[in-house]
């Protein structure tokens, strides 16, 4: 499979006309990966451009692609979100990464009360850079169209909000429902995900009086950093993308 770029200029781009690689994406086509002239390679915007061309020039400070077709990809008619609760160590990033390869829209970090890890001014700014890098390296990885957007961290009243226009669903243990048993409706699905030790009786009871719903993934507990990417698995089958 011809590797995949992201170079957010090229949403312009049409049949015929030259993107160019610089910066670290050209070091990385002619370095790491050692692209050669005539080969194939793929590029996107990001947002839903798709451009296929072949390499017609190699430097270490840029790669020239001609490009041979052009599509636009439609956004998903109900985003599937994943709400990821901040957590020690990288099991959080183990999360968002899987997650943006598994096709999630969106990734909200969450300040659980519960989190041992706390982004705060400077650090808080830093985290979201680094989950975005994360997702923009998975989305190249699976050749997405779409780069999912990783928003500022959220408070747990924040949370509540998007019970109004979005169906929020809770990874609870001790909840009844399945989410296999779950039929998507016309509205984005939020998925939480809380922390090591799980989401506090406090913000399930406040979430759920707003709207949201406890689900149960199946009969055994998984770690934050692998509850999401399992549930969207899941998520993948109902909304028919898999």
């Amino acid at each position: 499979m011809a590797l995949h770029f992201v170079v957010e200029s090229s949403s312009e781009a049409a049949v015929g006309d030259v993107v160019s690689l610089t910066g670290a994406e050209a070091k990385h086509a002619a370095v790491v990966r050692r692209l050669r002239v005539g080969e194939a390679v793929t590029i996107g915007d990001g947002a839903g451009v798709w451009l296929a061309g072949l390499v017609e020039d190699v430097s270490a400070v840029r790669v020239d692609v001609r490009i041979t077709e052009r599509r636009v990809a439609d956004p998903v008619p109900s985003r599937l979100v994943l709400v990821q609760a901040l957590a020690k160590g990288d099991r959080d990033e183990l999360a968002v990464q899987a997650a943006c390869e598994l096709g999630v829209d969106e990734i909200v970090p969450w300040q659980a009360s519960r989190s041992i890890s706390r982004w705060e001014g400077p650090k808080a700014v830093k985290g979201r850079e680094r989950w975005a890098a994360i997702v923009r390296e998975a989305a190249k990885q699976a050749h997405r169209a779409w780069v999912p957007e990783v928003t500022a961290p959220v408070s747990t009243a924040q949370l509540a909000e998007r019970a109004a226009s979005q169906r929020l669903l809770l990874l609870d243990p001790t909840a009844t429902i399945r989410l296999s048993d779950l039929n998507p409706d016309e509205r984005d699905i939020v998925l939480v995900v809380g922390p090591e030790g799980g989401i506090a009786d406090d913000e399930l009871k406040r979430l759920s009086k707003a709207g949201a719903e406890r689900v149960l993934l199946g009969d055994t507990v998984l770690r934050t950093s692998t509850a999401g990417p399992a549930a969207i698995a899941v998520l993948n089958v109902a909304l028919g993308r898999w």
